[in-house]
């Protein structure tokens, strides 16, 4: 039913789209980062799907690596499904490129490709628990925030295609959480965590990547590495390292992380492409900068 494209992000299983057949036609949830359209048409084309016969497309956020490449199947015909927050930054990308350079500088074309506004008639802003029939297939968006402040899983029958919020995982490695700057919100985030196992799926689908069954200990696993990851940022925070001893304190507990796990050096390259350990340390700091300023006291 769901056949997973790779879109070869500089490797193998680091970014991946998700191809869906209905009676009515091919959808494609998640779009990838502009920089691997190509491969995303390669991909389709080795699955007899010409791009242009994909009318509709689902991203569970407009972050470059999930929505980066939705102009250029809006151009050809697809209507864009993405949160209500969201939406406005696919019509004018201009807030978002903004963030994202302050993020990635001069980088940012390389890494991402071009970016272009989608026209408003093509975007489609779906409401928490709203359904999109496509010929005999429901595709239902469950607000699941906490990664992002507009980001939405979506259900189809007992499957969820969960973005960035059921975390990252490159087989046999660990989950891990992507929490890059500017929106993390732990709280909402655990309240997302229920959500997802409420809903009892049979498998969770992750952009980064693929599909995992071990849906209950997955996600377990998820929020333990999330509160861990967030109290040893508050503990260096209130030890009052540098910017610069924080990172390479971070990276050197992350590595460790990963060894234990036994991920190995090629996992380990594989994850830092589709989680950086950088930006992780990044989100983390500011949620607790933003969010909870009284921690940091004393």
């Amino acid at each position: 039913m769901v056949e997973v494209l790779d879109l070869g992000f500089h490797s193998e299983r680091v970014i991946a789209s998700f191809l869906l057949r209905t009676k009515e036609g091919p959808i494609l949830i998640e779009t990838g980062p502009e920089s691997t359209y190509p491969r995303l048409v390669a991909a389709l084309g080795e699955r007899g799907v010409a791009p242009e016969e994909v009318r509709h497309v689902f991203v569970t956020h407009i972050h470059l690596d999930h929505a980066g490449a939705a102009w250029r199947l809006a151009e050809l015909g697809a209507t864009v499904y993405v949160h209500p927050r969201g939406a406005p930054h696919l019509v004018d990308p201009s807030r978002l490129l903004a963030s994202a350079e302050r993020i990635y500088g001069d980088g940012l074309k390389a890494l991402w490709g071009k970016v272009r506004g989608i026209p408003e008639e093509r975007v489609r802003p779906l409401a928490d628990g709203e359904v999109v029939a496509v010929g005999g297939l429901e595709v239902q968006a469950v607000e699941t925030l906490g990664h992002a402040s507009h980001h939405h899983a979506y259900r189809v029958g007992d499957l969820v295609f969960a973005g960035d919020i059921a975390g990252v995982r490159i087989a046999p490695g660990p989950v891990l959480p992507p929490t890059p700057p500017p929106d993390i919100h732990l709280e909402s985030w655990y309240a997302s965590l229920d959500r997802l196992l409420a809903l009892r799926p049979k498998a969770l689908y992750l952009t980064h990547f693929g599909p995992y069954g071990d849906v209950e200990a997955h996600l377990q696993a998820l929020r333990e590495t999330l509160e861990a990851w967030a109290g040893w940022v508050l503990h260096r925070l209130k030890e009052g390292l540098s910017e610069e001893e924080m990172v390479r304190r971070f990276e050197a507990y992350w590595h460790e992380g990963l060894r234990g796990a036994g991920v190995d050096e090629a996992g380990m390259r594989l994850y830092a492409l589709a989680d950086p350990p950088f930006m992780n340390l990044q989100g983390l700091v500011r949620y607790w900068q933003k969010h909870h300023p009284e921690a940091l006291e004393g």
